[in-house]
């Protein structure tokens, strides 16, 4: 594995938002909470589409934060599937973030991590995800 950053988001874009001044702590800083509950939004995407329905979150694996967002900061969350099972998709999910106020100025990832879900039916027990098609 090598330490140099990464210049490009994985997986598709699944939302962007902008950080605003009551997603902050006293001090000012972006809640992270705020951060996983937009990355948590995002990694559903795609698992609602593999499971064709109703997914709820069950885990969270290997969340690393890399660098602060800020207000004003444009957020944009990419993810992909990286594991599918009987009935749970487990869903690789990266925040960037690129300063409003500096024009077109690169993107910075902020964090990543693994988001697990399962497919339930209508009585929120689990039930098999649809057969992939080749």
């Amino acid at each position: 594995m090598t330490d140099a950053l990464p210049t490009q988001p994985i997986g598709q874009p699944v939302g962007r938002v902008i950080a605003m001044p009551a997603d902050t702590n006293p001090e000012g800083d972006i809640f992270g909470g705020w951060l996983l509950a937009q990355m948590d939004l995002a990694g559903a995407t795609p698992a609602f589409e593999l499971a064709r329905g109703r997914c709820v979150t069950i885990a969270l694996d290997a969340m690393v934060f890399h660098s602060p967002v800020s207000v004003g900061d444009e957020v944009s969350l990419y993810a992909k599937v990286v594991k599918v099972g009987r009935t749970s998709i487990g869903v690789h999910v990266e925040a960037w973030k690129r300063p409003r106020d500096q024009g077109q100025a690169s993107s910075v990832r902020v964090t990543e991590g693994v988001f697990t879900y399962v497919a339930i039916d209508q009585d929120r027990k689990p039930r098999p995800l649809p057969h992939l098609s080749a």
